[in-house]
């Protein structure tokens, strides 16, 4: 028998174990780990703009039973319900761009549902049912459940960005094409401060 081999052999079979160790220890499966949060904390994201989508309908057959009750902010906020559940995005192209783009959309749905609050403080038999104050209050309570549940993903997101981006890991990241995430971003009226009166 030939020692080479079976030398020859030992190493075909070492050689992938030591790949796979040394795969293991520049983060693979913390990335993989890491980039699961991320999906998990998207999914979380996702459910509670679903159920400010879902809460709209609701609120808009509440609102058109106040008499005069101004008929294209209704109309604003259905068609920007529409757009807002039009875009979608899955777990693993959370690109910046992307994640801008779904922001930007359910921006546009709380604007409009905004206008709606605003237009619906003229109306006192509105603010004295029952039923509309109920579906105000769950609105109010989903969009702070929409602030966190952004918040957590935006922290996932930078836990898995700055990951991804260390060495060794950035190189286990590169060979099998972990991209950075997108984050939630302020909206640019964030940055202007409101006007204080006297």
């Amino acid at each position: 028998m030939n020692p080479f081999n079976s030398i020859s052999r030992n190493i075909r079979i070492l050689l992938p174990m030591l790949a796979l160790l040394a795969l293991s220890s520049c983060g693979y499966n913390d990335i993989v780990e890491k980039q699961e949060k991320v999906t998990g904390s998207w999914a979380q994201v996702q459910n509670v703009y679903q159920r400010r989508a879902d809460l709209i309908p609701n609120l808009v057959n509440t609102v058109k039973g106040a008499a005069n009750f101004e008929q294209k902010t209704l109309t604003d906020v259905m068609e920007a319900r529409a757009k807002a559940t039009q875009v979608t995005i899955k777990a693993d192209d959370l690109t910046p761009e992307k994640v801008a783009k779904y922001q930007q959309a359910q921006q546009g749905l709380s604007s409009a549902l905004s206008r709606l609050m605003v237009v619906s403080e003229n109306y006192p038999n509105l603010k004295a049912n029952q039923n509309f104050l109920d579906l105000q209050s769950q609105l109010e309570g989903t969009e702070n459940r929409i602030t966190v549940e952004r918040m957590k993903f935006n922290e996932s997101v930078q836990d898995y960005n700055t990951y991804i981006q260390k060495f060794p890991t950035n190189l286990t990241a590169k060979m099998f094409n972990f991209d950075k995430k997108g984050y939630f971003e302020a909206e640019a009226s964030a940055q202007k401060a409101p006007p204080v009166q006297f």
